[in-house]
């Protein structure tokens, strides 16, 4: 029974030992100590009831304890708990101090919690980064359209980082600079000529005001010439001149064909009101007859006089067509 009594007490300290062992997370605490780094168990304790890994913040407060950075356990746990990247940070940290940039653990977490890493933020303040712009087409002043490519050369301002503009916005601040380059130049031949004008001028602006970054140089990669885009708005502006001129000639046209069917119509009516007084002269004549009016030799007067007039048209018209024969012939002829 004494024996069964020894077991019994022997396993229930072996049950309470690794109960604590897995409460307590005694391996890091060890590491912790080993590594030179004041931890107190009962802080590693309360970071398992808080739920928070304490692996992730004992690697890097090691980490940062080795390089001589000023970091306690407190701020990476809060900085863990509001969501961010306790390894980025402090390896942006390390960066920093090796590099002798002044980054704070707070500038840090900032920006590592606007969402931007801030390590590869780091890495690009000691290294600058090339940003090549895609093909940007401009049109000098002799409508000649110019295609340039330029290289950005940016370093990363931890100053503004927060709250900054990104790459897209240097890309389209560098283009406009271009395009009002290209387009204040009297001719493309003074862009060809001298390219380099190009990325003063565009440098001049202060184009990385605002941004997450500062622009160290404007290089021209590349300069091709495209269309003449000033020849192309002339033969569009030709072809619109002469649709409007064809569209004024049509309205003109339709207006006198129009005025002579007026007229037409009018010169009808005038034969129809002819034809009327003449349908009235027979009626009047032998009114004027039987009135005793108009005597029987004015009446044979009247109609030899007639006959003449019909004599003398029909011989006119019959000389004046064998005149425009002659005419044609002669035509032929010659």
């Amino acid at each position: 029974m004494e024996f069964v009594g020894i077991l019994v007490v022997l396993i229930l300290i072996i049950v309470l030992i690794t109960i604590f062992l897995s409460f307590v997370p005694l391996g890091l605490w060890i590491s912790a100590v080993s590594a030179g780094v004041k931890v107190r168990i009962f802080s590693l304790i309360g970071m398992r009831m808080r739920r928070v890994k304490a692996d992730r913040i004992i690697g890097p407060l090691i980490k940062a304890q080795k390089a001589g950075m000023n970091v306690n356990a407190n701020q990476l746990e809060s900085h863990l708990l509001s969501g961010g990247h306790v390894d980025n940070v402090v390896d942006a940290l390390i960066a920093a101090h090796r590099a002798n940039l002044d980054l704070s653990f707070e500038r840090a977490a900032a920006i590592d919690l606007a969402g931007r890493n801030v390590f590869e933020a780091v890495k690009m303040s000691v290294t600058p980064k090339i940003i090549e712009t895609p093909w940007i087409s401009a049109v000098a002043i002799d409508g000649i359209e110019v295609r340039v490519i330029a290289k950005v050369t940016v370093r990363a301002n931890l100053a503004r980082l927060v709250g900054g503009a990104g790459e897209e916005t240097i890309i389209a601040r560098v283009g406009e600079g271009i395009v009002t380059t290209v387009g204040s130049s009297q001719n493309h031949k003074s862009v060809l000529e001298n390219p380099d004008s190009i990325s003063r001028t565009v440098l001049s602006k202060g184009l990385d005001n605002g941004t997450a970054f500062e622009i160290l140089s404007i290089d021209i990669a590349d300069v091709d010439i495209g269309r003449n885009i000033g020849a192309n708005l002339q033969i569009q502006q030709a072809e619109a001149d002469k649709q409007i001129a064809q569209a004024k000639a049509e309205e003109r046209r339709a207006t006198a064909i129009a005025k002579a069917e007026e007229m037409r119509a009018e010169v009808e009516r005038m034969k129809a009101k002819v034809i009327e007084a003449e349908a009235q002269v027979p009626m009047a004549m032998a009114e004027a007859l039987k009135s005793g009016n108009l005597g029987v030799m004015d009446y044979y007067k009247l109609q030899n006089v007639q006959s003449d007039t019909a004599m003398r048209e029909n011989v006119a018209k019959t000389d004046l067509t064998k005149i425009l024969q002659k005419q044609e012939q002669n035509k032929k002829k010659t």
